[in-house]
């Protein structure tokens, strides 16, 4: 039986999804396989929608696995999130059809970016907050952003550790807004490469800050050139919001198209 669930996390503890433990630091990924295998009593792997990188964080994560044992969805997300540390749950399951992919079958993915805009560092909330003590004109960086819409080369914002065969993406929304102190970005497009998110912020920050016109945006684009971005933005401030699939598979409103 196939296995759709929604996995919350916050990152600040982990090296990445992915990525191999370092110094006792373990992965999601097999943080979350160890728990669902003791609820299995049997080995579990799991394939995610998206990788996050070591500090970042899942909102609503989607994963799939194959399992022989039979469970309520109720029984596995309580038994597995029982079995897994403080930082990480299993907010929902789902079985799906067997040729549902997390990945694959995902039509979308969302990120976001919160930073607190101050001249003090946050106290709290320091583990999902970036900070940026110079004043943030967020109507610019808004208005800069908008050039990155549609299908495009994103080779200046994708890092020189990108595996990904090709750097072109379909950007589908991006916003930029203030709440009070904090500056929010909201990203959605088919596909990202790696660092691709905080590599835009980074570059965005610049406009915001008055260093760069709002159309060197469209100029970093055009280059498909990264040396010639800004610097990438820290990992705590980023939130994997989550994918976005047909209704077909019947998931979870808050990813479904």
């Amino acid at each position: 039986m196939r296995y759709a669930l929604g996995v919350e996390y916050d990152g600040s503890d982990f090296k990445g999804w992915q990525q191999l433990g370092e110094n006792g630091c373990a992965s999601v990924q097999a943080t979350l396989q160890e728990a669902l295998s003791s609820v299995a009593n049997a080995p579990v792997s799991v394939v995610c929608a998206g990788r996050t990188d070591a500090g970042v964080h899942g909102e609503c994560q989607v994963v799939h696995f194959d399992s022989d044992v039979v469970r309520e969805p109720r029984g596995w997300v309580l038994g597995t999130t029982t079995r897994l540390p403080p930082s990480v749950c299993v907010r929902w399951c789902v079985p799906v059809a067997d040729d549902f992919h997390a990945r694959f079958s995902a039509r979308a993915r969302r990120y976001r970016y919160r930073l607190l805009n101050r001249q003090v560092r946050p106290a709290l909330y320091r583990q999902t907050l970036s900070w940026e003590r110079r004043p943030l004109d967020a109507g610019a960086m808004h208005r800069a952003a908008q050039a990155l819409l549609g299908e495009n080369d994103f080779s200046s914002f994708r890092s020189v550790q990108c595996q990904a065969l090709h750097a072109r993406r379909e950007l589908q929304a991006i916003s930029v807004a203030r709440h009070g102190e904090v500056v929010e970005v909201q990203v959605q497009a088919n596909a990202f490469l790696h660092h691709m998110v905080r590599n835009i912020v980074g570059s965005l920050l610049l406009v915001g800050a008055g260093e760069k016109p709002e159309a060197w945006i469209a100029q970093l684009l055009a280059l498909r050139d990264r040396t010639q971005a800004g610097p990438t933005a820290p990992p705590q401030g980023l939130v994997f919001v989550g994918p976005l699939y047909p209704d077909q598979w019947q998931l979870p409103a808050e990813v479904t198209l």
